[in-house]
């Protein structure tokens, strides 16, 4: 499936858009991900582009996201692997994240909030002029994005041998990239 069949199908099943700009913020720091440790960034993309494609299908049901998805993106005929990151994504099920692609999912869902979140309270509200440390120094207040769940983008350090430091760095570049798709 090319990025751009994965992303009108992502359109036909999410119609709010900064559910879709999400998407392509995970998608992005997927790529990165995957060519900063050598996976492939095509199929790490498309992992990332289409993990939240059940979100509105499941908002009232919690519980069901990322099983749906998962059941969705596998009826379609896309790869088992893509599919069990989908299906793992979710802590809400306590799935363990095994392979190396489902623990890079499991960090960055959580991350590209945080990096949105550290953005909209820049003076400047452009994520070109915010860098790592000013992510970092937010990612530290607890008051600042109570949503977003730390303890799961810390675990890049674990489940990727990656420092936190490094994490946001490769994300925020990789979010910064697709600047004009995301309207930031």
């Amino acid at each position: 499936m090319t990025h751009q069949e994965a992303l009108e199908l992502l359109k036909q099943n999410v119609q709010n858009e900064n559910l879709i700009k999400h998407c392509l913020a995970v998608e992005a720091i997927m790529k990165a991900l995957a060519s900063f440790l050598k996976e492939d960034e095509e199929k790490w993309g498309l992992c990332g582009l289409l993990h939240d494609i059940d979100y509105e299908k499941t908002k009232l049901t919690p519980k069901q996201h990322s099983l749906l998805g998962a059941q969705i993106l596998l009826d379609l005929g896309i790869e088992k692997d893509i599919c069990q990151a989908v299906k793992v994504h979710n802590e809400i099920h306590g799935f363990l994240p095994e392979r190396a692609m489902e623990k890079a999912l499991f960090v960055t869902d959580p991350l590209s909030g945080l990096i949105v979140a550290a953005v909209l309270i820049s003076p400047s509200k452009k994520i070109s002029d915010i860098d790592t440390d000013f992510v970092l120094r937010r990612f530290k207040e607890k008051a600042f994005a109570r949503g977003v769940n730390r303890e799961i983008i810390k675990k890049c350090e674990k489940y990727l041998n990656l420092s936190l430091r490094e994490l946001v760095e490769i994300g925020l570049k990789a979010m910064q990239e697709i600047a004009l798709d995301l309207e930031l």
